[in-house]
């Protein structure tokens, strides 16, 4: 047996790990790497295995940076099948669409860029909507949460519940080698216990190895009721200022989770009750719908907000503007609206535009509501900027800036410790998907495991570690 790390390691993005055993190689995951243009050159780099050996993709979930390769996987000679959970393959099905288009939008931009400047060669995308319809057709099997799916001969695949996003999941690998029997835990991205609308992450089994996500591996969430606090404070304060709040939002999870609350706040009377919303983001849009369809994955207190008859992501003056001139004529409101746009990190989507519209202005506030890696403009906002480059142009920082961190979709170091601490005693632990400096704080605080934290493209023989 022998497990390869091809990506978010010793970083946040690109998930990407291959194991080979009883005779078959299964990659868990194919993300994208997101951030600076560094890591966008590294996605045309070579995966560091040939795409056309791999025998099947276990997908965790249907985050970019868990997904986002995967047509390029298919371009380069993947035929193999690739099995997750329902809700997982419908939204992969959105966010590789729109990866793709934005990937040809950008080439587009860059050809003609390049054109005045005398270049007539085009720039071409890393891959196109072709490209991103062709690999459906390797979507295949479709699991159920904690029914475990014979991969092949000696291989048995279980997916449970990691709480992160809608359909996401943890993956247990029962592998028999060389007549012994040994288990493989993959945890994907962890969710944490108590969030809105999905189910808490479920109890891992014992594993002999286990792979591991460490992105707050360093440090604690700020509890969930300080921090809608300090989330209405800071709408009810620009509003009142006459200002917009712009909320940089991932499309999946995120702004699910931000209508609900909004909505939530809207009910209990600490929003205003007629509070024009914008859900400017297509993919976010179609991600909602998708929610609609799964409530099998919800909670008990998004269960019940949907028995009583109440669409949970409803409110008066929420308006979806899926089409380009809807997005655009949001511009015309000057001040009073809440306007969520993606992407999260700020490196593309419409979410520059607005932007570019507001960040100039005093009386504006931008909410950042998530995780934000280095060299993405949400993290140069972040981080204190006087003035950051959208579209070509210098844009003055003026607006109020927040930071709420409580909202984060992966636990924390507390919540990875406990997760750990279930899976027994396992004879190695490889950490990935995490910032170099949080990754070894958390290694020094894991007992009774070896741990290791994998280099790209670092390869290790299993029966040495086990």
């Amino acid at each position: 047996m022998k497990l390869e790390f091809h990506g978010a390691d010793q970083n946040v993005t690109g998930s990407c790990h291959l194991l080979e055993a009883a005779g078959k190689k299964l990659l868990i995951d194919c993300g994208l790497y997101q951030g600076s243009r560094e890591l966008d050159e590294e996605n045309a780099e070579p995966f560091g295995f040939d795409p056309a050996s791999i025998d099947y993709l276990l997908l965790t979930h249907a985050h970019l940076d868990h997904c986002g390769r995967i047509p390029l996987l298919v371009k380069q000679g993947f035929t193999g099948e690739i099995i997750t959970t329902a809700a997982s393959c419908e939204l992969a099905r959105v966010v590789l669409l729109d990866s793709a288009k934005l990937m040809e939008d950008e080439a587009d931009y860059k050809t003609k860029k390049a054109a005045r400047h005398g270049k007539k060669e085009p720039i071409k995308p890393l891959y196109n909507v072709v490209d991103a319809l062709n690999c459906f057709g390797f979507f295949g099997r479709s699991v159920q949460y904690n029914q475990p799916v014979i991969i092949n001969e000696g291989i048995q695949a279980t997916f449970i519940d990691a709480g992160h996003i809608l359909g996401s999941a943890s993956i247990v690998l029962d592998i028999e080698h060389k007549g012994r029997q040994h288990r493989i835990l993959f945890s994907g991205d962890l969710g944490y216990n108590d969030r809105a609308i999905i189910k808490d992450p479920e109890t891992p089994p014992q594993a002999d190895i286990v792979v591991m996500e460490t992105t707050y591996g360093d440090r604690l969430h700020k509890p969930l009721e300080p921090t809608l606090e300090e989330f209405y404070a800071a709408i009810r304060g620009t509003l009142a200022k006459g200002g917009n709040v712009i909320i940089p939002s991932f499309a999946l999870e995120r702004a699910q989770e931000m209508l609900y609350y909004l909505r939530e706040g809207i009910e209990q009377s600490l929003l205003p009750s007629y509070l024009p919303v914008f859900l400017d983001s297509p993919m976010a849009i179609s991600a909602t719908q998708i929610f609609q369809r799964h409530p099998e994955c919800f909670d008990k207190e998004t269960s019940a907000t949907l028995t009583s008859g109440r669409d949970p992501f409803m409110f008066p003056g929420l308006h979806f503007s899926r089409e380009t001139a809807d997005s655009m004529a949001i511009n015309q409101f000057v001040g009073g609206a809440v306007i969520i746009a993606g992407s999260g990190m700020c490196t593309g989507g419409r979410v520059k535009h607005h932007l570019k519209h507001n960040l100039w202005r005093r009386d504006n506030a931008i909410i950042f509501v998530g995780f934000a890696a280095y060299g993405t403009l949400a993290r140069q906002i972040v981080d204190g900027a006087k003035e950051v480059k959208i579209f070509g142009e210098e844009i003055p920082v003026n607006a109020s800036i927040y930071t709420i961190g409580g909202f984060s979709a992966h636990a924390d170091q507390a919540e990875l410790l406990a997760w750990h601490q279930k899976t027994g005693n396992p004879k190695t632990t490889f950490l990935v998907h995490g910032d170099k400096d949080a990754m070894p704080v958390f290694a020094n605080k894991l007992q009774n495991t070896r741990v290791e934290i994998p280099a790209l493209h670092q390869r290790y023989n299993l029966e040495e570690w086990l």
